[in-house]
């Protein structure tokens, strides 16, 4: 395999007062991001859709293989189909797949296996990541395939948000049913399936507090 070509790397950077201005209201920007379960179905351009994967494909990713497949389905057939599929598995969930510990977690968010969202939401965005390559008839491994893809369905869910759409991301279990109506190749699995709009003018989501710094971060100086 040939040594990739290096290219200069310039970029704009910042005065220490506006770079911590910035970070300070990019998180504050992202902290209005939420789960919504209750979709309008006014329709979204596909466009839109095709740029936030553009985003979400400029992940880092091992080795740069780029291991990542977004599946964006707006056919109505097609999602009712999906949601028949994910509501079956999920049903089996909540009657003796989850745990006890498991269905209490659940309880304060009133979650159950009905997916009605699956056909409301106009878009249905599936992250597949790639385990390997076939190149020139030989199989070649991907690295690091679920950190990169994890990066890259992050990149996604931050590109949905700041094009002013809410998002899900809803892992009905197993998700092999993705794989089979979606006609994806051996090499792929379902990772994530998002659905994606506006929200309903009348959707609620739970008053969640997320943890304080001192909870999710160690510094060390």
């Amino acid at each position: 395999m040939p040594d990739p070509a290096f290219l200069p790397y310039h970029r704009e950077t910042y005065d220490p007062e506006t770079m911590l201005a910035r970070s300070a209201s990019f998180a504050d920007w992202l902290d209005l991001r939420r789960s919504v379960r209750q979709f309008s179905d006014q329709p979204v351009a596909k466009a839109v859709i095709e740029q936030c994967i553009r985003a979400a494909a400029t992940a880092p990713s091992g080795a740069h293989k780029q291991p990542w497949t977004f599946c964006a389905i707006n056919d109505p057939a097609l999602k009712k189909q999906i949601r028949l599929a994910a509501e079956e598995e999920e049903y089996r969930s909540y009657h003796g797949r989850m745990s006890e510990e498991w269905l209490e977690d659940l309880q304060p968010f009133g979650t159950d296996w009905h997916k009605p969202f699956l056909e409301t939401a106009p878009w249905l965005i599936v992250v597949f990541k790639r385990n390997y390559e076939w190149v020139d008839g030989k199989k070649r491994q991907n690295y690091y395939v679920q950190e990169s893809v994890g990066i890259a369905s992050g990149l996604l869910l931050t590109a949905l948000h700041h094009a002013g759409l809410a998002t899900l991301t809803h892992t009905p279990s197993p998700m092999d049913f993705l794989k089979k109506l979606l006609h994806r190749p051996d090499n792929e699995r379902p990772l994530l399936l998002i659905p994606v709009g506006y929200p309903a003018a009348d959707a609620q989501v739970p008053d969640l507090k997320r943890k304080p710094m001192e909870e999710v971060a160690l510094f060390f100086e």
